[in-house]
């Protein structure tokens, strides 16, 4: 008896140590600009450096994060809600250990959803958090109304452009739509497919700068990943660039730019705190709409 209340101590006291799984969001202010494949190929960068990571393909309607893998699923989110499968029976299994949960097509307002529908939702996601270090939301490109209430409750956006005109004003104005709901939302910068590593800094400044002088609001810029045939070659033969070539220039990219983040993430972990937890947060958002 003894032995099993020992146990039940040292359990409960791990518990209380395990830091709240960090829940990052995905989005751009237009498609096209490599949104899921850095989703796809940042989860697994994490995981190669022993990381548990979950993540979520939200792009309803145009669903690809297990094509890019290779993998395409039989159950996506959507059966969560339409077939009331658990979440366990969602997640997947991909390379490095990196655990995925397939979208589909056939509800394009996942968060509209009536209370019992939300609670169900929220309550098996709870029921896995404590396994893994991170979730990551693939999310659609641009905002609507039901995707800004898992927007605003994340620990942490990370914003994609090109350094392509359009991409940049529209990235611009969704940081800035989400700033003036939430102003204590982390942005974090990326710029994909440039065409050089001047170009890709010059359009993290061109961007940081506006949000800074029109907004008040710093945004981190997280790096520059270049433009490669390496990644249309991976696409093609469904494997994640980083585990198609990991010498390719785009690879080590994203290598450096997971350890520039994973550098900053003992000084970030009071974000986890912000407020309240991610599940309060969107309980509240979800419920109280």
């Amino acid at each position: 008896m003894r032995d099993q209340a020992e146990s039940l101590r040292l359990r409960l006291s791990q518990m209380n140590q395990k830091k709240e799984t960090k829940a990052i969001a995905v989005m751009s202010g237009k498609g096209g600009v490599g949104k899921s494949n850095f989703s796809l190929n940042f989860s697994l960068s994490l995981s190669k450096q022993g990381f548990n990571v979950l993540l979520f393909d939200m792009d309803i309607g145009m669903a690809n994060i297990d094509i890019l893998l290779g993998q395409p699923s039989h159950t996506t989110i959507i059966d969560l809600f339409h077939q009331h499968l658990s979440i366990h029976d969602l997640i997947k299994k991909g390379p490095e250990n990196l655990s995925f949960i397939a979208g589909g097509t056939g509800l394009t307002k996942i968060f509209t959803m009536d209370e019992e529908k939300v609670h169900y939702f929220l309550n098996e996601l709870q029921s896995v958090s404590a396994q893994y270090d991170y979730f990551i939301f693939d999310m659609g490109a641009g905002i609507s109304e039901d995707r800004l209430q898992l927007l605003r409750s994340v620990h942490e956006i990370f914003v994609i452009t090109t350094p392509e005109p359009t991409a940049i004003t529209d990235a611009y104005a969704a940081m800035k739509y989400i700033h003036m709901l939430d102003k204590n939302i982390p942005f974090y910068l990326v710029v994909n497919r440039a065409l050089t590593d001047q170009e890709g800094r010059e359009t993290l400044q061109r961007l940081t700068n506006a949000m800074k002088h029109f907004l008040g609001k710093e945004v981190t810029k997280l790096g520059v990943l270049p433009e490669d045939r390496a990644v249309l070659r991976a696409v093609t033969k469904q494997t994640p660039f980083v585990l198609f070539d990991p010498t390719t220039k785009v690879s080590r990219a994203m290598f450096r730019l997971t350890d520039r983040y994973l550098a900053n993430r003992t000084a970030d972990e009071e974000l986890l705190s912000r407020s309240s937890n991610f599940f309060t947060r969107i309980r509240k958002f979800l419920l109280e709409r």
